[in-house]
């Protein structure tokens, strides 16, 4: 009975773990941002020593400042002369050192993780999540653009030796195709000279690899489809883009975003 007990507290333990990171993720793409940061902290607590809590937490203190500079507006991804064109934006210096501090805490958790096993896939992943966060923040915040593009090469390496251990890590999918994805549309003399400092611009790789994570992700599963959106509105599929939009917003229906771009595509014709 002991032995039952002590399996069954176990067992109990793991699944409120498993529960409470998702809960964060869904509760962060819902923009609840306090329940996500809540969420976050109930894994730590139950995990402390996994990286992939302080890289979660990490990730729901950039989509709050996201929310907030209005930057995942799909109109800037797909008009880009009013992204370049955009007025200098100003971070919060609170939230910035609140999501830095989380990305070192993971990075220093993985590399325990790694030394003790450096085949730990959840380590890794975990580090695709701090280069590719602070990819993000670098490129789309401070518009440190060198900085965010090396951050982006390397979760997208750390994500292919990732991958070759575990092909079936969906979510490591997206830093392959975020790069490939987002560098095709370069125009073509900046791709070549992004090619020859390692970078991967391929166009139909990207959506591919953005497609594993939208259909098949954990995590990561409602950004890989925000960004299949922005994919088809680039592409003039407005049928596409507001058929993902409206599943979107019917799974996050506090996410103002998905029903502000329904709203910009207008009516089916």
């Amino acid at each position: 009975m002991l032995l039952i007990s002590l399996y069954l507290a176990l067992w109990i333990g793991a699944v409120r773990a498993d529960t409470s990171i998702e809960r964060g993720y869904l509760r962060m793409y819902n923009l609840d941002f306090a329940g996500a940061h809540k969420s976050f902290a109930e894994w730590m607590q139950l995990r402390p020593s996994d990286p992939l809590g302080p890289a979660s937490d990490a990730a729901a203190y950039l989509f709050a400042e996201f929310d907030r500079l209005h930057i995942l507006q799909s109109e800037l991804f797909t008009h880009d002369e009013k992204f370049r064109a955009r007025e200098q934006l100003s971070p919060d210096p609170v939230l910035a050192a609140a999501f830095n501090r989380q990305l070192r805490n993971a990075k220093a958790l993985a590399g325990e993780s790694l030394a003790r096993n450096s085949r730990d896939t959840n380590a890794m992943f975990a580090l695709v999540l701090v280069d590719g966060l602070g990819s993000d923040y670098q490129g789309l915040i401070e518009k440190n653009y060198l900085t965010s593009l090396s951050a982006a090469k390397s979760a997208r390496r750390t994500a292919e030796r990732l991958l070759v251990l575990s092909p079936d890590y969906n979510d490591a999918w997206l830093a392959v195709g975020v790069e490939n994805y987002m560098l095709s549309l370069k125009p073509l003399p900046v791709r070549w000279i992004l090619q020859l400092t390692g970078s991967q611009t391929d166009r139909t790789v990207g959506l591919e690899r953005l497609r594993l994570t939208a259909e098949h992700g954990r995590f990561l599963k409602p950004f890989a489809r925000l960004l299949q959106a922005v994919a088809a509105l680039r592409d003039k599929d407005r049928t596409r883009a507001r058929t993902i939009l409206s599943e979107l917003s019917a799974q996050f229906p506090g996410n103002h975003l998905y029903s502000e771009e329904l709203a910009r595509l207008g009516p089916l014709n």
